[in-house]
């Protein structure tokens, strides 16, 4: 479970988040939505351990992240906009490091072939330097990367962004994935589609302020749009 509660964060006399409170289930996807600037990179930095927030809580499993960050660590995966791997090794070995970096017992090959392939990412593919993947493949390897380390709870920053429409869909449907199987995924996106496409809930921030949440099973088709244009000309 990922859980904010009235977390805020000032850089200098800049308030970029405000009384955020924010709860994620076990097996939901939860979309966060907004403008550039509105405070939804900050949560998800907070949330990594990245920034410290200026005040009120954020937890992992109950754990406090800036007082577990080990712990922490185990329990999450995180996907940028850009994911940053070491582009001279093949993808396989990039899962096989990161998964060990982040303390997990030493899986064989076979194993990791087999979670790369759920993540849609070929043995034949899975043996290629990585700097022959397209952005899709790479956000695929993080995919892999989460499900190699068991992560309980996912975090992503833009993650569809400069995907095409195929490389996405299947991104999605990935995500959709880890959620039935009880990952807990936090999502920072612009893609309105997608995020009505795949997400459980949605919250709405501007100006650092969590404004309004809604659930995608509630919603007509463009709604979503209707009600990000209303919030944001607020």
């Amino acid at each position: 479970m990922i859980r904010a509660e009235k977390l805020g964060k000032t850089f200098r006399k800049v308030v970029a988040l405000e009384d955020l409170n924010l709860e994620v289930a076990a097996g939901e996807i939860y979309g966060l939505l907004g403008a550039n600037g509105a405070g939804k990179s900050t949560t998800i930095q907070i949330f990594l351990n990245f920034i410290e927030p200026t005040s009120g809580r954020a937890s992992i499993d109950g754990l406090d992240v800036g007082q577990h960050p080990k712990e922490i660590r185990r329990r999450l995966a995180y996907i940028p906009e850009q994911v940053m791997l070491y582009p001279q090794l093949t993808g396989l070995e990039n899962v096989c490091y990161f998964t060990a970096l982040a303390g997990m017992e030493e899986s064989g090959e076979t194993r990791v072939l087999e979670l790369m392939a759920q993540a849609g990412i070929s043995a034949s593919e899975a043996v290629r330097p990585l700097r022959t993947y397209s952005k899709g493949m790479r956000q695929k390897t993080g995919i892999a990367i989460a499900l190699a380390k068991e992560a309980k709870v996912l975090l992503l920053d833009e993650p569809t962004s400069g995907l095409d429409p195929q490389a996405s869909f299947e991104f999605s449907r990935l995500l959709v994935g880890l959620a039935d199987t009880g990952v807990s995924i936090l999502m920072a996106t612009h893609d309105m589609f997608r995020a009505r496409d795949t997400a459980h809930r949605a919250g709405f921030m501007r100006r650092g302020k969590l404004l309004r949440e809604v659930r995608m099973e509630d919603l007509g088709h463009g709604e979503l749009e209707d009600i990000y244009l209303e919030i944001m000309r607020s």
